[in-house]
């Protein structure tokens, strides 16, 4: 199996055997890369054509921008600016959470509850200093390819049926499927898919009493927890799935979410299934609304897309360092 190979389906990876089944352990010739391992160097090529104009958006909020934020631990940095003498200016970050803002979840963020870390890397393994995993090998081989948008909010706002995000609502796949449909848009293996639900603006937008509201209520609006999603995006080879929203998938897990038994200690969430089983990088509070804007007005929904994490060796975790240019 190398990545210009063929992949097994989802249907094919859930009939593996023993503590393999559903996952992509093994799979790719770099163990530690997952799934931006879909992105050949002819996928690269390709994306060029989604440059066009010359047009670039930043795809990051500040790294003080959630403060209040949705996460009960991290909190904004504290910049400081310092001189050791008139013509000399330096800084530094304190108490900085590396997923305060817009990030990107390496593939030790999570631990399967059932069978533990991606491709069975032992606990004592994922540690300050040990390499395995960690975000450092996004960083010295970066992410890049074509990204595509798809345009939730635009969707449900053109039904006249807004999103709630005050009740914190799932988003289900036949709506994901539905909007990729009005805006008639296919994927391709090694695509970094984009989900734009508006959850980030409308909170940035929140009063503080509101966010803390919003924060104590640990409800937040994301992509409702199945299989079928699971099967979808490992289906359609993507190499990061990104949404701008806290956690990408909905907060808490829908009732009938299939992974409350798996993933006990995430309450049903789908994190330890697309990260510690398939290796497949989230991306959450993404800055989408400038790009969603402009792509609404050209009818075009592919761009550029590079990510670029920091480079630090056994990081769980990034901001996203994401730049889109149509």
């Amino acid at each position: 199996m190398t990545a210009h190979g063929t992949f097994p389906t989802y249907a094919e990876l859930l009939a593996r055997e023993g503590d393999l089944a559903g996952t992509s352990w093994g799979l790719f010739p770099e163990p530690d890369r997952g799934t931006p391992s879909f992105i050949t160097p002819a996928a690269v090529l390709e994306a060029r054509n989604s440059i066009r104009t010359g047009t670039v958006f930043g795809l990051d909020y500040p790294a003080d921008a959630f403060d209040p934020g949705m996460s009960l631990k991290r909190g904004a940095p504290r910049h400081t600016i310092y001189s050791s003498h008139p013509a000399h200016r330096d800084d530094y970050l304190d108490g900085y959470y590396l997923q305060g803002s817009t990030q990107i979840d390496g593939l030790r963020h999570r631990r399967a509850d059932d069978v533990g870390f991606y491709n069975g890397v032992p606990d004592h393994r994922v540690t300050e200093g040990t390499p395995d995993l960690g975000v450092q090998e996004w960083a010295e081989h970066p992410i890049a390819g074509r990204g595509v948008l798809v345009d939730l909010d635009g969707f449900r706002n053109g039904m006249g049926q807004p999103i709630d995000h005050a009740a914190g609502e799932p988003l289900g796949f036949d709506l994901i499927h539905a909007a990729m449909e009005s805006q008639s848009l296919a994927t391709r293996p090694g695509d970094t898919l984009m989900l734009h639900t508006g959850w980030c603006e409308w909170f940035l937008a929140l009063d503080p009493e509101a966010k803390q509201r919003l924060r104590e209520s640990r409800k937040a609006t994301g992509v409702a927890q199945s299989q079928e999603f699971v099967a979808w995006a490992w289906d359609s080879q993507f190499a990061v799935i990104a949404a701008d929203n806290f956690a990408f998938e909905c907060l808490p897990a829908v009732p009938g979410s299939p992974y409350r038994e798996s993933a006990v200690n995430d309450h049903g969430m789908m994190h330890q299934q697309l990260l510690a089983k398939l290796g497949m990088p989230l991306g959450e509070l993404w800055r989408l609304g400038p790009l969603a804007r402009h792509m609404r007005s050209t009818g075009r929904w592919d761009a550029f897309i590079s990510i670029k994490p920091l480079n630090i060796t056994g990081g769980t975790g990034s901001p996203a360092n994401a730049t889109a240019i149509m």
